[in-house]
């Protein structure tokens, strides 16, 4: 087995072995305080599982700057950042309830098994009291468990899966980032809008959970407004030249060309396509097109000007102009040089609203978090108003329509918002049938 490295305030450390003398990790001694990793002393760890290698490691990076902003931030550093607008006043700047946030990270190399155990090395050694990040749903769905086994609290990353909240919730676990249901939802009017009812779409579908459900939701919502889905091809996720995976699409007859692929494989199937020329086809009597479901400013980046005029979907982008989002950007790009991405958005959201509703609890134990989570509805955040839905653990917000900018000012500036699409346009029931098959269950303090 591979050694997992974990990083603690940029200092290595590697898992020490066991043995006669050494005291025991603070999860096995955890019932002595009544819940995992109590907090014993002046400082509390919280846990950053991201991808630093692998497809969606652009997305890792960005998450793990804005987890240390937000740690900095929580520990009275900096300007504040989203702590001065956020709707609940219960951060003060001085750690989680006077405790100074300390944070050990991990690479979750976009593998679950990779994931859950970097997540239980941070837990069983290090002590983490939270566990979040993540750019794969896949991921986000195997650590969620993880964590609801351990006894502690999961606050998601990126997971865009209907299944993070959805047929694999868990009472322990929270996620902040938008669905794929909601991708479909506020993409169709647009796009009926913009390339009419009478389509022929073949989706390339990225082959784990949150393809699967992203195609789902995008079959469903363009079917239902008189799209045909001529095929539907997985792709692998460690797929890097989708040559073979285009070229059939020449012969289908679609028209349409949905990539439900994110991160370096988005980059390298819309690369490859424009390199077989659909952009510059004709079909049907239509210009051939291409939609990209979920959409990041870092995946514009890398595919350039291949993006122009694609519709997406995006939880959040950097150019709004509400106070909440322009103080996050003025930190962010303060510390780092340049302005996040919706990975790093929803991330350091998470971790705020983790440490507030400690805060709120006057209790770090898991099911007192749990409990001031769920039904929370706040504003301040760069998202507009926002619940945290009791039923499921799923935030509902606006979601945005973005696609690709014609004519960028800068590197930064690749994605333009074409619609904000109201909160009430992408909510669905908790039984819905993109969602079932999962108990929620009870929330666990793992003592």
């Amino acid at each position: 087995m591979s050694k997992i490295n974990l990083t603690r305030r940029g200092v290595l450390k590697t898992g020490a072995v066991a043995g006669a003398g050494l005291a025991l990790p603070t999860y096995l001694s955890a019932q002595d305080s009544g819940f995992t990793n109590a907090p014993t002393g002046s400082t509390v760890t919280l846990g950053f599982n991201v991808p630093q290698t692998g497809p969606y490691a652009d997305e890792g990076a960005d998450e793990l700057r804005a987890y240390e902003l937000a740690v900095e931030h929580l520990n009275g550093g900096g300007d504040g950042g989203m702590m001065n607008t956020f709707s609940s006043k219960a951060l003060q700047g001085n750690g989680i309830l006077s405790k100074k946030v300390e944070y050990v990270t991990g690479d979750t190399q976009t593998k679950s098994d990779a994931a859950r155990a970097s997540a239980k090395s941070m837990i069983e050694k290090d002590g983490a009291i939270m566990i979040t990040g993540g750019s794969s749903s896949g991921v986000a769905v195997a650590v969620q468990a993880l964590c609801q086994e351990a006894g502690v609290i999961f606050m998601a990353g990126l997971t865009h899966s209907n299944d993070t909240t959805g047929k694999d919730k868990r009472a322990n676990g929270f996620r902040h980032f938008f669905n794929s249901y909601m991708s479909g939802a506020a993409l169709a009017p647009v796009l009926a809008s913009a390339y009419g009812t009478d389509r022929k779409a073949y989706h390339l579908t990225a082959d784990y959970n949150w393809g699967y459900t992203t195609e789902e939701a995008i079959r469903a919502s363009t079917e239902a407004m008189g799209w045909e889905t001529v095929a539907a091809v997985k792709t692998p996720l460690t797929q890097t030249d989708f040559s073979s995976y285009i070229a059939p699409v020449l012969q289908s007859g679609a028209d349409t060309l949905v990539l439900n692929h994110y991160g370096g494989n988005m980059v390298n199937s819309l690369t490859n396509a424009v390199q077989f020329g659909l952009r510059d086809k004709q079909v049907n009597g239509k210009d051939f097109q291409i939609i990209v479901p979920l959409y990041s400013r870092l995946m514009a980046r890398g595919a350039g000007e291949n993006v122009k005029g694609i519709f997406g979907s995006t939880n959040w982008h950097w150019s709004l102009q509400d106070e909440a989002s322009k103080a996050f950007v003025q930190s962010f790009g303060t510390k780092y040089g340049f302005p996040p991405s919706q990975a790093a958005h929803t991330c350091y959201v998470q971790t705020l609203l983790y440490a507030d509703a400690v805060e709120r609890a006057g209790s770090f134990a898991p099911c007192a978090v749990a409990e001031a989570l769920e039904g929370f509805e706040f504003d301040g955040l760069g998202n507009g108003k926002t619940l945290y839905r009791a039923e499921d653990h799923q935030c509902f917000k606006d979601v945005l329509v973005v696609k690709g900018k014609e004519n960028p000012d800068n590197e930064f500036d690749l994605l333009e918002i074409v619609e904000v699409t109201p909160v009430e346009q992408v909510t669905y029931a908790p039984d819905h049938p993109q969602f079932a098959g999962g108990a929620l269950g009870s929330c666990n303090n793992g003592a």
